[in-house]
């Protein structure tokens, strides 16, 4: 199954989920999470998820697949995609958005294919890595005040034997504190960072609603075909 999508990728706290909401709105889009820690049910406050009014408004997909306990993998979030796209009406745009570029990679070229240069064309945010630290700062301060260590210590007590990929999840390792959480997502960003530069052929946007609509109304939608 082929569908047209918006898609928009970028580093974590790069400002990209709120880019896409502003412009999903407009367009009446339903949206496709391309995050691989926001498919685990539970974790929401570390994981900066969605509201729950976010994810009704736009029947947001990849969201809350599996539990913790649960191996996941870039086949079942194809798979999970591709069950989501089946359910959204052939009216209505779909915008993709997310910072793991292994489902961009997946979703553009497949999963067994062949490598092919050059890699999968797509938007990525332009930001500079001293503003993300900063936002990444402002963003696990608000985390904290939200309650993210209860969370953390709930989930734990329901789960107490996590899979290896969901025991990943940056914030939520016991013995975790807020100076290591700190250092370990900028980290991430980083290496996000890295992937875009050199796994995908970034057409590079500045972190503004203007930008990417200028970008997606000048190249976009991209032909996605759902396995």
């Amino acid at each position: 199954m082929t569908r047209a999508a918006y898609l928009l990728a970028g580093p974590t706290a790069s400002g990209k989920s709120a880019i896409a909401a502003v412009l999903a709105r407009e367009m009446g889009a339903w949206i496709l999470s391309a995050d691989s820690m926001l498919v685990y049910r539970g974790m929401d406050i570390g994981t900066a998820k969605p509201s729950v009014e976010e994810r009704a408004e736009f029947h947001m997909g990849g969201v809350d697949v599996v539990t913790p306990a649960e191996e996941f993998s870039s086949g079942k979030w194809l798979r999970a995609a591709a069950d989501w796209a089946r359910t959204v009406p052939e009216d209505v745009p779909i915008v993709i958005v997310g910072g793991t570029g292994l489902y961009f990679s997946a979703l553009l070229r497949g999963l067994d294919r062949r490598w092919e240069m050059p890699p999968p064309e797509y938007p990525v945010i332009g930001i500079e890595r001293e503003v993300v630290r900063e936002r990444i700062a402002a963003r696990l301060d608000d985390m904290f005040m939200m309650g993210l260590e209860d969370e953390k210590r709930r989930l734990h007590e329901e789960y107490p034997v996590w899979s290896k990929t969901a025991a990943l999840a940056i914030g939520y390792r016991e013995g975790d504190d807020r100076e290591r959480i700190r250092i370990r997502t900028c980290q991430l960003a980083k290496r996000q960072d890295t992937w875009f530069r050199h796994q995908s052929t970034p057409i590079y946007v500045e972190p503004t609603v203007e930008a990417v609509r200028r970008c997606w109304r000048e190249r976009g939608p991209w032909q996605v075909e759902f396995l």
